[in-house]
């Protein structure tokens, strides 16, 4: 059975606002550690840039196997 388009939207987003706080945290861990200069809103806006850079990637990929699916462009055979 294949996923619809609005679960594959669903699945994404939910994957990549996970994503957000964990890449917030890590950018907040890895920027203090190299002492690289960086506000909370400068890292929230690095943050949301790269979730829909990530939210966009997710969705394309997904669907992109779907198709595979569909043509069977990916056999065990």
């Amino acid at each position: 059975m294949s996923q619809s388009r609005t679960m594959s939207l669903a699945e994404s987003v939910a994957n990549v606002a996970i994503g957000y706080g964990v890449a917030l945290l890590t950018q907040v861990v890895v920027f203090g550690a190299l002492e690289i200069p960086v506000s909370l809103d400068q890292n929230l806006w690095i943050g949301a840039v790269f979730t829909v850079v990530s939210l966009v990637r997710s969705y394309l990929l997904r669907r992109f196997f779907v198709w595979i699916g569909r043509t069977g462009g990916m056999s065990d055979e």
